[in-house]
């Protein structure tokens, strides 16, 4: 039977708090594709993801007409490229170009998996699709891409990491004339997971089945009206309670547009993750949930305890209303997309040393950071280096997506649209890690990657 409090409650939620499904995403293996001839192999991937997403916008469009639930993206991720690229042999930005019309004729917004797994060493194809990067970013819009170079279980490939430093410098070079939006389209992780429906990281795992459909939730400002909803005396035990509860019912709702989808295109459900994914949209930001909480800003002492007890409430919530949560789950901090962010960095409040901080406990990492224009590479190496760190001792997930600001100081800001939104550009400590960088060779996987 239909509760009319439930039903006015989630209105409450869609109309007033800016809950939305964020993306249903389709992932799309193109393991089948593979071909010794790079243009059959490009006409193989073109052929396998319009026939597979062909209909799934339509699909998205009709549960939101069905239901009142806001869909904001309809996405694909593929398998990584450079398994084909390895194949094939050629020039990876063929497939980036064959990928981007592959999207525009499906109508999607974003597509993941110009990707490369290097946690361990390279395969064929890995150098060359890492070396056609900041091309394949320049000349497409909805390509996104994503490098592995670390893993508790492996270690980290420090030769990758030199490679991504002046990979993200140079995509972020390619398009100054643009806001530098290729770095904003590169992430770098540790721990990339397989299932990760959110862009720019999401790519289709090879232990994932041939088609799947993922979803992404987001709901922050659900959690923060929750909270203000609150006594400023409930003690932090039900304040957990209250963040617990809240996103029960935002996984619910990504739950139940899954299922539908999965039903209506044939396609099995994956997960749903339920991360809390923010907006530039006032009051819908991870940094206003985390001072309803109690700081008087974002950055403050206590934001990394109090980030902490979000994400595990959300977590443990999220598990009770679903049996296929997956993907990242828990809480983003990006800055340019979260207004609360970009007020505790242009306040002074929140700062680079801060945020690295909170990634030891939040769902990803450094994300959506704008660096200035004239930061070395292997400054930008070792930023990645000490996120991939974190992410190997703690066993997560944790993702460096920087934008070097190319002319640009630190005050000065980037504007993007959008999801990206904007944000101003932090300040990093440019002394030089470039001897460690050059030793290449490989981190030792810790003593914890000892669990069998």
């Amino acid at each position: 039977m239909l509760n009319m409090a439930d039903i006015m409650e989630t209105i409450t939620m869609i109309q007033d708090e800016s809950l939305d499904i964020r993306t249903v995403t389709m992932g799309i293996s193109l393991l089948d594709c593979a071909d010794g001839d790079i243009e059959k192999s490009c006409k193989k991937v073109y052929d396998k993801i319009t026939r597979s997403a062909g209909q799934l916008v339509a699909v998205c469009e009709k549960i939101e007409k069905k239901y009142g639930i806001p869909i904001i993206n309809k996405r694909i991720s593929v398998t990584p490229i450079a398994v084909l690229a390895g194949a094939s042999g050629g020039d990876p930005v063929r497939y980036a170009l064959e990928l981007e019309q592959a999207a525009g004729t499906v109508g999607i917004n974003f597509l993941g998996g110009f990707s490369a797994l290097v946690h361990k060493g390279f395969s064929p194809g890995d150098r060359e699709l890492i070396a056609a990067i900041p091309e394949a970013l320049d000349r497409t819009d909805h390509v996104c891409s994503s490098v592995n170079i670390g893993s508790t279980k492996s270690g980290i490939n420090m030769d990758a990491v030199a490679l991504m430093g002046k990979t993200v410098l140079e995509t972020a070079r390619r398009t100054a004339d643009r806001q530098c939006i290729g770095a904003a389209k590169l992430v770098v992780f540790c721990n990339a997971v397989e299932d990760n429906p959110f862009m720019a990281g999401a790519f289709h795992g090879t232990g994932e089945p041939d088609l799947v459909i993922n979803v992404g939730v987001s709901g922050p400002g659900v959690v923060r009206a929750a909270l203000e909803k609150a006594s400023d005396k409930a003690d932090l035990t039900e304040v957990a309670e209250i963040i617990k509860k809240t996103a029960f019912k935002i996984t619910r709702m990504g739950q139940l547009v899954g299922s539908e989808a999965s039903a209506m295109l044939d396609v099995p459900f994956g997960i749903v993750d339920l991360s809390l994914a923010p907006t530039p949209a006032i009051g819908d930001s991870v940094a206003y949930i985390l001072e309803e909480i109690g700081l008087e800003q974002t950055g403050a002492c206590g934001t990394t305890a109090a980030l902490a007890m979000l994400n595990d409430a959300v977590k443990k919530g999220g598990v009770m209303a679903s049996s296929s949560v997956g993907g990242l789950s828990g809480a983003f901090i990006p800055v340019s997309e979260d207004a609360g962010m970009i007020d505790a960095v242009r306040s002074g409040s929140l700062t680079l040393e801060k945020l690295e901080a909170m990634t030891a406990v939040c769902s990803v990492g450094l994300d959506m950071v704008i660096l200035p224009g004239d930061t070395h590479a292997d400054v930008i190496s070792g930023l990645i280096a000490d996120e991939a760190a974190i992410g190997m001792i703690n066993g997560k997930t944790t993702a460096v997506r920087v934008i070097p600001a190319i002319g640009k100081k630190v005050g000065e800001e980037l504007e993007f649209g959008g999801l990206l939104g904007r944000g101003p550009v932090m300040e990093i400590n440019k002394k030089l890690p470039s001897k460690l960088i050059a030793r290449g060779g490989r981190i030792p996987a810790p003593l914890q990657s000892l669990r069998n």
